[in-house]
């Protein structure tokens, strides 16, 4: 009996060419990034800051005012301190192992973002194979060391805990992820709304509780030595980048870039277009996102009314109890949320490219274009990003083709959110 049902499931396994090929993948591109250690240059950046800051860290200094390196003073939260600690003693602060550890960093990133592909059906198996395919993302993983690497294995994590329904835990991690580096906070605006989906109100605060602790757990040395030194410096949401770097605007003149006129509007850009998808898109089928504010307004006034009475199920036409959410729901959600901060982004720079690439073979596939469409405005994207230094052109046409996959999405056949009645009751039986 037991041999039969191991057959089954290694005949369903390879039945789903998904599977085989992503492991696959996964062995080629450890070969891949084990060449690129070996022949490739290692480029000097910020791993010198990073370990003078670290260095710094470990010698008691608590003053994050006073935490510096060669590129800087320290602006990132606390979890950055603690991860880069923890490689430091690893690797002796040497470059060579620690490009070896980032290199296993990549695998497991990119095992994690396959799994995520796996738990949904938007990609084709053979367009897997465009997550291998990113020199600049290569080069930010194994030849730059960036922290940006780490915060975004986190929060593939986290994501990958929220399709298998582990919200507490997903928000957990993903708060570890936003202390390695706050671009993370760009999914924090389609988490919540996804929280407020799959939870009730208790489950929506204790999940954030839970998150919150992290943040205070991590930063709390520095909070009682300096708290506003702390706050000002690791939670600096009014940076100002440095236009040369900019991959994304650099078409735009240096004083139009560096003006407050300018972030503002990015920022008023961002906000209405969250604000837009969010009500015609993800909140479609609960009637847009006022009114599913108000049903679950009104769930929280009743909530003692509903345990009592039997005959109450429903508030507006809608059901009182919690429905689990699709995973591809999810997915789609987090990553076009993501994606619509990355638009509005004041700048990008080289490394920030880490933050989305994972995502685009998913967006492209969830536009309604042609194939052939979708694979070139992947290379396109990836062409924009190897243009070194980036120049009106590039970071003009990067801008277009952001533009026009954030139409294809908007463009997109609604999905309906929630899994069936009947697997949903499968699951929770789980």
């Amino acid at each position: 009996m037991a041999n039969k049902s191991m057959a089954k499931h290694k005949t369903s396994i390879f039945k789903n060419p998904k599977i085989p090929f992503s492991l696959f993948l996964i062995l080629a591109d450890s070969v891949l990034v084990a060449l690129i250690i070996t022949y490739i240059p290692y480029t000097k950046i910020d791993w010198d800051a990073y370990m003078s800051q670290v260095s710094g860290f470990l010698g008691g200094e608590r003053d994050y005012s006073k935490l510096e390196g060669d590129t800087g003073p320290l602006v990132y939260p606390a979890g950055f301190l603690y991860v880069y600690s923890a490689i430091q003693f690893l690797t002796g602060a040497q470059v060579y192992p620690a490009q070896v550890l980032f290199g296993f960093l990549y695998i497991a990133n990119l095992g994690i973002i396959l799994l995520v592909y796996l738990k949904t059906e938007v990609v084709p198996w053979w367009a897997l194979s465009l997550l291998c395919l990113s020199k600049r993302v290569h080069s930010i993983f194994v030849l730059r060391l960036f922290n940006d690497c780490i915060a975004m294995i986190l929060f593939n994590a986290s994501l990958l805990s929220l399709l298998y329904q582990k919200w507490h835990v997903g928000l957990v991690i993903f708060s570890g992820a936003v202390s390695v580096k706050m671009n993370v906070l760009l999914y924090a605006p389609p988490l919540l709304l996804l929280m407020f989906k799959a939870m009730n109100i208790f489950g929506v605060t204790s999940a954030l509780a839970g998150a919150a602790i992290v943040q205070i757990l991590l930063g709390l040395p520095f909070i009682i030595s300096n708290p506003i030194s702390y706050m000002s410096r690791a939670f600096n949401l009014g940076r100002v980048f440095i236009h040369f770097w900019s991959v994304n605007f650099k078409f735009v003149p240096e004083q139009i870039f560096i003006s407050k006129m300018f972030a503002l509007f990015l920022l008023v850009a961002h906000l209405v277009l969250l604000a837009v998808f969010a009500n015609y898109k993800w909140s479609k089928y609960e009637g847009g996102i006022l009114s599913f504010i108000r049903t679950r307004m009104v769930q929280m006034k009743l909530k003692y009314a509903v345990s009592s009475s039997s005959s109450l199920k429903e508030v507006n036409g809608q059901s009182l109890t919690f429905k689990i959410l699709r995973n591809e729901h999810i997915v789609t959600t987090m990553f076009v949320g993501n994606f619509i901060g990355i638009v509005c982004a004041r700048s990008l720079h080289y490394q920030f490219y880490s933050w989305y690439f994972y995502t685009l073979p998913y967006l492209l596939w969830k536009t309604p274009f042609p194939t052939l469409l979708r694979i070139i405005l992947f290379v396109g994207v990836e062409f924009c990003w190897n243009v070194y230094p980036s120049n009106s052109y590039s970071s003009f046409l990067l801008l277009c083709i952001h533009l026009l996959i954030l139409w294809g999405l908007w463009s997109a056949p609604l999905e309906y959110p929630y899994v069936d009645d009947k697997l949903s009751a499968a699951k929770k039986r789980k």
